[in-house]
């Protein structure tokens, strides 16, 4: 799996086919920016030569979430949250990409 402190060597897109609805562009701190592709069902973290895959989860808790095995990814507005383990990177949307 891919850990938090790889995503600058991610994607910078998902394959057409996927059909992604909505691309956003966030801003991690000094880690970089990241785009998220999603739509109702999953969402793709990219930002280099290789992507990753979550799928959406129904929750009680507030936002929007995607998980894999390893990854939880949380939208809340213009907050992402990324969590894997106990790490934690948190990042703000800048613009729709």
């Amino acid at each position: 799996m891919i850990s938090l402190s790889l995503l600058p060597l991610l994607a910078m897109s998902s394959p057409w086919w996927e059909d992604y609805e909505l691309r956003e562009r966030f801003l991690c701190g000094d880690r970089g920016a990241l785009v998220v592709e999603r739509n109702a069902s999953q969402a793709s973290l990219i930002s280099g030569p290789a992507g990753i895959t979550l799928f959406r989860e129904t929750s009680t808790e507030p936002g929007l979430r995607y998980r894999n095995g390893e990854m939880l990814l949380i939208l809340w507005g213009d907050n992402l949250t990324l969590e894997q383990g106990r790490n934690t990177l948190q990042c703000i949307r800048t613009d729709q990409a």
